[in-house]
């Protein structure tokens, strides 16, 4: 890894996607915003907590428009350009849409990280940027006492297309596209305990474009999209019950985990997000007596550039596995299904 005179990691008081303000929290600040005007145009707002804002241009393209930046959760400086990087763009393929520009959003303490850290950090964005076929067309930064980075994403898709949050069924089965165990992975490393077998297996699956989005987004048996990142899978998947109006089940046991997770897992080992993702979850999930605590941990484990989560109808199962597995994404598994009821997740052992 490239050294630094000082550790990211030490100049943040979080990183990734584990930087979300919790789930709670942001529902109150939300409730005290005004209403919004209808707009004909705006196919998805803030309504469903769904990934990025789509704007109608006309009948064969809807434009997709998202943000996401945080703070360091890796200490090399292009290894963290490319991680956040690709976590932006994701919000675009769990919409549907392929991206089409970005913006850079660059907040650093100028002070204290030398310009060739700094540098490296732009360069890793834009290597992904170059990856999905995309330029990094301007953006804005700032001298901040702690290192950000991130993206303004835009895209583009068929109207037609577009997934939201609320578009799940009654019935459709859960595919989640990457293992989970980011966050503790991260953890691990801060703590000096992770090695060089955990930190590739964490950097292949946060810098995994989710290009597989849009061929998921065009078959007519997938309902819903979403990715799974600082909220968890059960805080994304409870934004998935709630926008559909219906309850989920998942299986425990079928999650794919990174392997280098599951040890640091067993001894407790995560982000502090992953306590604050259970408090806001509250009643709206229940553990079977059987799921361990640290498969507890991992539902509600903060990813950082984590899989898609897929709501499709059981007869595109297969299609959709296939689709995952031609792009690369190995570890894409069945992981539970969507069921009436109130807005509820059920994870049995």
């Amino acid at each position: 890894m490239t050294k630094t005179a000082l550790r990211l990691t030490e100049l943040s008081h979080g990183g990734g996607c584990g930087c979300k303000i919790a789930p709670a929290v942001l529902n109150e600040m939300l409730a005290r915003m005004p209403a919004a005007k209808p707009f004909a145009n705006l196919m998805v707002g803030t309504e469903t907590a769904d990934d990025a804002a789509v704007w109608r241009l006309n009948d064969q393209q809807a434009l997709i428009a998202t943000t996401d930046f945080f703070m360091p959760i890796v200490d090399d400086p292009f290894d963290f350009g490319r991680i956040a990087a690709t976590n932006a763009l994701s919000d675009v393929y769990a919409m549907g849409g392929t991206p089409i520009m970005a913006l850079a959003i660059v907040g650093m303490p100028i002070n204290v990280l030398p310009v060739e850290t700094i540098g490296r950090i732009l360069e890793g964005g834009a290597s992904v940027c170059a990856e999905a076929g995309i330029p990094v067309a301007g953006g804005h930064s700032i001298d901040s006492p702690e290192p950000i980075y991130g993206l303004v994403a835009l895209g583009l898709a068929h109207p037609d297309v577009i997934k939201r949050n609320r578009d799940a069924r009654d019935g459709d089965a859960l595919i989640l596209g990457k293992p989970l165990g980011v966050g503790i992975l991260g953890s691990a490393m801060k703590k000096g305990l992770l090695d060089a077998e955990g930190y590739a297996q964490m950097i292949a699956t946060t810098t995994r474009l989710n290009t597989v989005g849009p061929t998921l987004a065009a078959l007519p048996g997938v309902h819903a999209l979403t990715d799974v990142t600082g909220f968890g899978l059960l805080g994304h998947l409870l934004e998935l019950c709630r926008g559909a109006g219906l309850g989920a089940t998942v299986t425990a046991g079928a999650l794919p985990v990174m392997p280098a997770a599951i040890p640091f897992a067993k001894q407790g080992i995560g982000p502090g997000a992953i306590g604050r993702n259970l408090a806001s979850c509250g009643d709206a999930v229940q553990f079977d007596a059987g799921v361990e605590a640290w498969q507890r941990s991992l539902t509600a484990d903060a990813q950082t550039s984590g899989g898609l989560l897929v709501a499709c109808d059981a007869g595109s199962v297969e299609q959709v596995l296939a689709c995952f597995r031609a792009g690369g994404f190995v570890d894409a598994a069945v992981i539970g299904r969507m069921h009436a009821g109130p807005p509820r997740v059920q994870v049995d052992a």
